[in-house]
C-alpha cells in the first residue's frame, strides 16, 4: 500500500512511464521543420488578438462566442467543476445546439468532471442529436499507462472564425471575482480570423486540424454508445433543469447576454500567430512544445520572462535550455509562493528547483496574494508571447497533450506585460538566501501550519524520487 502511494505521488508530480522511452529526444525531422524563424512575420496577419485576462470577462466572451454561433463548436478541456459557470456554458451549448449548431466536446479521460453530481448532465448531452461526446485516454485500472497520459488542452472554436486558448478549466474557481475564496487568476486569449474565407493562412486551422487529429485518435474514445431508457430519462430531466436555469439567468442577469462586442475594434494585430502542441499518442511523448518555447528562449537576445503556477526543471528539461543567450539576470520567473500556492503535491517538487535558479541569478518573484495564479506565459525581447496550458514541468514537457499560441505582437505583448504588472506588483522577490527581500508595501502571504507541514513531508517524498529523473 505504501508503496503504491509513493507511486500515484510521483506521477501526479513528475510522471512516469514503465514501457517504451523514458524521455525521448525530438526528431532530426521535427527540429527540421520547426525552425524559430517560422514563429516570425514580416506582414500584418489576418489573425488579430484580444487578451481575456478579467475573470468575469472572460466567462461573458465565451458566452457571447456561443451565443451567435453558426455552424460549429469544438470544446476540449482538461477539468469541469460543478457550479454557476458549468450550468451556465453547458446550457448555452445546448441551446446552440437546439438551432442547429454542430458541438464536438473532448475531455480527459480523468478529470473530465462529468461523473456523480454531473452524471445527468453528462447524458443530457450525449442525448442531444447535435452534441458528440470523446474522452481521451478514459481510466482504466489495469492498465498504468492509462493513468498517466493526459489531455491537458483549454481550447473552444467556433465556426473556424474565433478561438479561445489559455489555462482556463470549466469552474467557477476561474471565473469568480478576485478575493473571493478559492479564486485562481489565469488568461486566455480571442483569437479572431478576420477572413475566414481563406482560412489556411489563419492558425484557427492549425487549431482546428489539432483538435480533430486528437478526436479522431484511436485513443480517445466515445463514453456511452447508447443511453439506456433510464438514462434517457436523466437526460431529459437534466436538460430541462439546464433550459430553466438558463431562462432564469437571461432574466435575472442580462448582462451576461445582452452584449454586443465588436471583436475585431478591440482586438490588437499580430504579424503572425502559431499554434505549437506536444504529440498526441499515448506513453512519453516527444518534448514538442517544449522545444518550440526553449528555442524562443535560446533566440531572446534581450530578455524573457516566465510565467508558471509552478516551476520545475527536472534534468532531462535542462538540455534543451543550453546556450542561452540572455544571462540569468534578465531572465525573470512569476510564479505562486507557498502562501497562494493552490497545488501542495505540484509545489513540493517545486522548491527545490525554485532555490537552485535563484542561486544562479535568475530573478524569481512569488505572489502573495490572498488568491493563486494558475497562468501559463513566456514573453521574449518583448516581442513575442506565449500563451496556453503548458506548465514549466516535466508533466507538460513529456506527458500530457499539451498546446499554446506563439504571438508576434508588440502591441499584444506591451498589453500583456501591462497586465502582468499588476502581479508583480502583490509579489516579492527571492533572494539567494531563500528569504524575501523586504518590500515597505507588501507583506509575505499568511501559510497556515498545515499547509506548511504538508509541503515538508511531502518535499521528502519527492526528493526520494528526484534522483530518476
Amino acid at each position: 500500500m505504501i508503496i503504491l502511494i509513493f507511486y500515484l505521488l510521483y506521477i501526479a508530480i513528475f510522471g512516469i512511464v514503465i514501457f517504451k522511452d523514458k524521455h525521448p529526444q525530438v526528431s532530426s525531422t521535427f527540429k527540421e521543420q520547426h525552425k524559430v524563424g517560422r514563429l516570425y512575420g514580416n506582414e500584418t496577419s489576418q489573425d488579430r488578438v484580444i487578451l481575456l485576462e478579467e475573470k468575469k470577462f472572460s466567462g461573458y466572451a465565451r458566452v457571447n462566442l456561443m451565443q451567435n454561433a453558426q455552424e460549429s463548436i469544438d470544446v476540449a478541456y482538461y477539468a469541469i467543476k460543478k457550479g454557476y459557470i458549468t450550468d451556465l456554458l453547458f446550457g448555452m451549448i445546448l441551446d446552440a445546439a437546439e438551432h442547429g449548431v454542430k458541438v464536438r466536446i473532448l475531455l480527459d479521460g480523468i478529470f473530465h468532471g462529468l461523473r456523480f453530481s454531473l452524471k445527468d448532465v453528462h447524458y443530457a448531452l450525449i442525448n442531444h442529436p447535435n452534441i458528440e461526446i470523446k474522452f481521451y485516454e478514459p481510466l482504466n485500472p489495469l492498465l498504468p499507462w492509462t493513468w498517466n497520459n493526459r489531455l491537458h488542452d483549454k481550447l473552444l472554436i467556433i465556426d473556424n472564425k474565433y478561438a479561445v486558448i489559455g489555462g482556463r478549466n470549466i469552474g467557477d474557481r476561474y471565473f469568480i471575482e478576485e478575493g473571493q475564496k478559492s479564486a485562481t487568476n489565469d488568461r486566455d486569449v480571442l483569437i479572431i480570423n478576420t477572413d475566414p474565407k481563406t482560412k489556411e493562412s489563419s492558425v484557427l486551422n492549425q487549431m482546428e486540424g489539432y483538435f480533430n487529429q486528437v478526436w479522431d485518435h484511436p485513443i480517445t474514445k466515445v463514453s456511452i454508445n447508447k443511453l439506456s431508457s433510464r438514462q434517457q430519462k436523466k437526460a431529459k430531466e437534466a436538460n430541462q433543469q439546464l433550459k430553466h436555469k438558463l431562462e432564469n439567468l437571461r432574466k435575472t442577469d442580462e448582462k451576461i447576454f445582452n452584449n454586443y462586442y465588436d471583436w475585431v475594434k478591440m482586438s490588437l494585430p499580430t504579424k503572425k500567430i502559431t499554434f505549437i502542441h506536444n504529440p498526441i499518442q499515448r506513453f512519453n511523448k516527444e518534448p514538442w512544445a517544449w522545444y518550440d518555447l526553449t528555442n524562443l528562449m535560446k533566440n531572446s537576445k534581450k530578455s524573457f520572462v516566465i510565467q508558471s503556477p509552478y516551476v520545475i526543471p527536472t534534468k532531462p528539461m535542462i538540455p534543451y535550455m543550453d546556450t542561452l543567450q540572455v544571462p540569468p539576470e534578465k531572465i525573470t520567473i512569476l510564479t505562486n509562493s507557498l502562501a497562494s500556492s493552490a497545488n501542495v503535491v505540484a509545489y513540493s517538487g517545486h522548491i527545490k528547483y525554485i532555490n537552485g535558479l535563484v542561486k544562479k541569478g535568475v530573478n524569481i518573484w512569488e505572489y502573495q496574494g490572498a488568491d493563486s495564479i494558475h497562468a501559463k506565459t513566456f514573453i521574449f525581447d518583448d516581442r513575442l508571447s506565449a500563451i496556453g496550458a503548458f506548465n514549466m514541468d516535466p508533466r507538460s514537457t513529456f506527458l500530457n497533450t499539451e498546446s499554446m499560441v506563439v504571438i508576434d505582437s508588440v502591441e499584444f505583448t506591451e498589453s500583456l506585460e501591462k497586465e502582468m504588472n499588476q502581479y508583480f506588483k502583490k509579489s516579492l522577490k527571492v533572494s539567494k538566501d531563500k528569504s524575501y527581500i523586504e518590500d515597505p508595501n507588501l507583506k509575505p502571504g499568511k501559510v497556515s501550519w498545515v499547509k506548511s507541514f504538508s509541503i515538508k513531508g511531502l518535499s521528502y517524498i519527492t526528493g526520494f524520487f528526484q534522483h530518476l529523473l
